[in-house]
């Protein structure tokens, strides 16, 4: 899995997700400001953008990430991450929040350990904040092939959507320095869970959903959960 994300994170410049991905920081560190938090651990925090932004408006913020090359990038920025399942952490937080279809990457099977390990880093009424496709987002939207390039590296995507799972083939080109292109290819699985699903997971209570439209109307969900 990590090999798959490492890939991932190395294309990720190619994918066209920038704006996207500013619209959902900007949402997210809203609600942190509106429920006046004071401290959060940022799952799946990649480069560690969002930390960023959180430290500069007053948040106390530590980041975790599957992907070895997402927390070395983090690193460089002076921000406290560490390459941890959310199982590994320890500390408590008054709020967590996981950007940019982290659940997403997490199988059925998966889901009530990953609710139950974040509940036992949450302060007592914590919450979690997250984000998730919904099935027209991957059906509709995520489902297809793109390619992009540019002086360093060529990418090739192509993700496909059958029966609740997203099969994403990522396959990158990258310059060497004599010139030759190194081939790397991996696969990365995406997950649709329902709300139903979600809403039982155990751990945390369902508090507030609200739709969200990034490329299309409505491919995403807003979930926000509290500690029971």
């Amino acid at each position: 899995m990590s090999h798959a994300l490492d890939l991932y994170a190395k294309s990720e410049h190619l994918l066209g997700i920038e704006a996207s991905t500013q619209i959902l920081h900007s949402i997210f560190l809203t609600l942190l400001e509106d429920e006046q938090i004071g401290s959060v651990l940022d799952i799946g925090c990649g480069r560690g953008g969002f930390m960023t932004q959180a430290i500069a408006a007053g948040i106390k913020c530590r980041g975790i990430d599957l992907s070895p090359v997402m927390v070395a990038a983090a690193r460089q920025k002076g921000l406290d991450v560490a390459c941890q399942n959310i199982c590994e952490v320890s500390g408590r937080y008054e709020a967590a929040v996981a950007i940019f279809d982290v659940l997403n990457f997490i199988p059925p099977e998966g889901l009530s350990s990953f609710f139950h390990c974040v509940a036992g880093v949450l302060e007592e009424d914590g919450i979690l904040i997250l984000d998730v496709n919904t099935e027209y987002g991957f059906s509709d939207v995520a489902e297809g092939s793109m390619s992009a390039e540019d002086e360093a590296c060529f990418l090739n995507v192509n993700a496909v959507y059958d029966n609740g799972r997203l099969s994403t083939e990522f396959t990158l080109f990258y310059r060497q320095e004599d010139g030759c292109y190194l081939k790397s290819q991996e696969q990365i699985e995406q997950y649709f869970h329902t709300l139903e699903t979600l809403k039982n997971n155990g751990a945390l209570v369902l508090v507030e959903d609200h739709p969200l439209s990034l490329y299309d109307v409505d491919d995403k969900m807003l979930l926000i959960f509290k500690k029971k």
